[in-house]
């Protein structure tokens, strides 16, 4: 059987201009009849050849041809398929025989640490999630509650393996929408060789990593996650890649998807090549790449990493480490322009959440306003600023009251998501119940007050596993979580109040559905330094029954404390932090509270509220 290899006309314009959204459909290793057609790109070499065990890995028996201008060069090989290991053996200009090459495009991988790209087809599952009504994680007006999960350590076997992409299926699905959550998040999922890089360095971008199964198996983990009513998402990385020598790096010997000087083609942070953005060739890889995850295996969203680093020239360099751009300045326009065509392309077909860490302006305005365009930004802003009080010793805590209220005057400025993330219990900052002062008890009320404090903010949330019980150890990438903590009473009611916090949020549209507009937000008391108590009220449309949160974040109980409510009537105690069902003293209002006629603040009427030491209560409004 013969077989064309040559590139259509408009597949090959396509992909010069860099707007080839189906790139995966054009290179990479293809199943077809009697055997697997190649084809990579690698334009400045004098020869390419397919090689794997089909050929002994021997460059002579299946040398590529190359398909005129476009750079491409493609093979077809018989009588292999699926399954079938490979690289490809590059000449340069010089003739110089490189390393040999992963394929850039490839869809499987092998077993880490070995490096060979591996034959997958791709559409081999069988969707159940036709009817799967996504939580629509980019509407704004949705609950977006994000459980961010490491999939090496969330949970092992015995004999200490990690669980698979289906065992995650079953367990980590199931307990995930147990808790409430409407999305999972697992860090990176491209292929990776280093394990304790999390997934940030990748080489594999079109191939889930093989360390939890097969790409077919992947799948079916975000099948299994939609047929539970949970959305997907994956952290994806565009930033920059390692330099291991089987990977992108100076691929046909040039520098071909990083800049060739260190400048710009190199991160000092990371010691990781940084993709050349302004090429066309390599922006079209990537923006084809996130399709790729939300087309090939469904996924809800991306959340792409380290956006600062890709905005600024000049991120982690000092004067005369790097280039200006051609106004002078330290933007990388290239990046911004980048990232544009990403959300662009992308559309509405999935959630793009940056971290982004800086006051970058417009991230999440639209691209045809001049803005970024994505969805929503993480709010780094507000995660150190609270974790920072909520870290002082209560005695202190009224000397650094406005860093709970700063973050709300610009709250609205960009599309956030609060993020309590991986980041914030690694590299020796601890855990979150550790980040809690005083005693056990203590750490405990603090951190539920804290849960109470973070789902009543505007703002889409985010919690790394472990922390939505108070696990007391940073996170180790190579263990599991500590789940035998769960037998203390204490963090399993830090894990009940996150479950409620996760439904309350869910069923009240005050709670969502004005995350991103300033008339869902109103202080009732924000001035009360010496006690360090505060009161807002979140709201949704006019017929939505309002809701009230109180904190009291210091030891001492306070009663008969006066707050004014925005309207008058009974309101339902829908949650307090304190009480005997997550393993506190029950001191609340026997269920609901009449306010008075009595003026408080700027409201006509108020209530006389007991507040718990350490606190959190939700009231809603009770509509008749």
């Amino acid at each position: 059987m013969t077989h064309d290899l040559s590139l259509g006309e408009l597949d090959a314009y396509l992909f010069a201009e860099g707007t080839h959204h189906h790139l995966w459909h054009l290179l990479g290793a293809h199943v077809e009849e009697g055997g697997v057609r190649f084809a990579v790109w690698a334009p400045n070499a004098q020869a390419v050849s397919v090689v794997g065990d089909f050929s002994l890995w021997a460059a002579d028996a299946y040398p590529m041809t190359p398909d005129g201008s476009s750079g491409i060069w493609q093979a077809f090989v018989p009588d292999i398929g699926e399954g079938a290991t490979y690289k490809y053996e590059i000449r340069d200009a010089s003739g110089v025989v490189l390393p040999q090459k992963a394929d850039p495009v490839g869809f499987g991988s092998e077993h880490p640490p070995a490096t060979a790209s591996v034959v997958r087809r791709l559409g081999t599952h069988e969707w159940h999630d036709a009817a799967w009504d996504a939580p629509a994680a980019s509407a704004a007006d949705r609950p977006v509650s994000i459980y961010e999960v490491h999939l090496g350590s969330w949970r092992r076997a015995e004999g200490g393996r990690p669980l698979s992409y289906l065992e995650h299926a079953t367990a980590l699905v199931g307990y995930a929408a147990d808790l409430g959550f409407t999305h999972i998040e697992v860090l990176p999922i491209s292929e990776h060789p280093f394990d304790g890089s999390w997934g940030y360095q990748p080489v594999g971008l079109y191939a889930p990593t093989i360390r939890y199964g097969t790409p077919a198996e992947f799948a079916a983990f975000v099948d299994a996650a939609h047929g539970a009513g949970l959305g997907v998402i994956a952290d994806w990385v565009p930033g920059h890649f390692p330099t291991d020598e089987h990977g992108l790096g100076r691929f046909d010997g040039t520098a071909l998807y990083e800049h060739l000087d260190p400048r710009q083609g190199f991160h000092p942070d990371w010691n990781t090549f940084i993709f050349n953005y302004g090429r066309r060739e390599v922006s079209g890889y990537l923006v084809a790449n996130a399709l790729y995850w939300l087309e090939e295996y469904h996924l809800d969203g991306l959340r792409v990493d380290a956006v600062a680093s890709m905005l600024y020239r000049d991120y982690s360099r000092e004067e005369g480490e790097w280039i200006p751009n051609r106004d002078g300045g330290r933007e990388n326009y290239e990046a911004m322009s980048f990232l544009r065509q990403t959300n662009a392309a992308v559309g509405s077909s999935g959630a793009i959440i940056a971290e982004e860490s800086t006051a970058f302006p417009g991230v999440t305005a639209g691209v045809d306003r001049g803005g970024l365009g994505f969805d929503y930004k993480w709010n780094l802003g507000w995660m150190n600023d609270s974790l920072d009080y909520f870290g002082k010793d209560p005695v202190y805590r009224t000397y650094h009251h406005n860093q709970l209220t700063f973050g709300i005057t610009y709250a609205f400025s960009e599309k956030f998501l609060l993020p309590i993330s991986h980041d914030e219990v690694v590299h020796g900052k601890g855990s979150m119940y550790g980040r809690m002062p005083g005693s056990h008890a203590d750490k405990l009320g603090n951190l539920k007050a804290f849960y109470g404090y973070m789902w009543g903010m505007p703002g889409k949330k985010l919690l790394f596993m472990g922390q939505e019980f108070g696990q007391p150890a940073e996170w180790n990438h190579d263990g599991e979580l500590d789940w035998g903590v769960l037998q203390d009473p204490g963090h399993a009611g830090v894990q009940s109040v996150v479950r409620d916090l996760n439904r309350l949020y869910r069923e009240e549209p005050a709670l969502h559905a004005r995350d991103t507009d300033g008339s869902g937000f109103s202080w009732l008391l924000v001035d009360a330094v010496d006690d360090q108590v505060f009161a807002w009220v979140r709201r949704g449309d006019a017929t939505d029954p309002q809701v009230v949160v109180v904190l009291n974040l210091t030891p001492a109980p306070r009663t008969g404390y006066r707050i004014g409510f925005p309207t008058a009537g009974r309101w339902v105690e829908a949650l307090n932090t304190d009480s005997a069902a997550y393993g506190g003293g029950d001191r609340g209002h026997g269920g609901a509270i009449e306010t008075e006629q009595v003026p408080a603040g700027d409201h006509p009427q108020s209530a006389l509220l007991t507040l718990p030491p350490l606190s959190a209560i939700y009231f809603v409004e009770e509509r008749s």
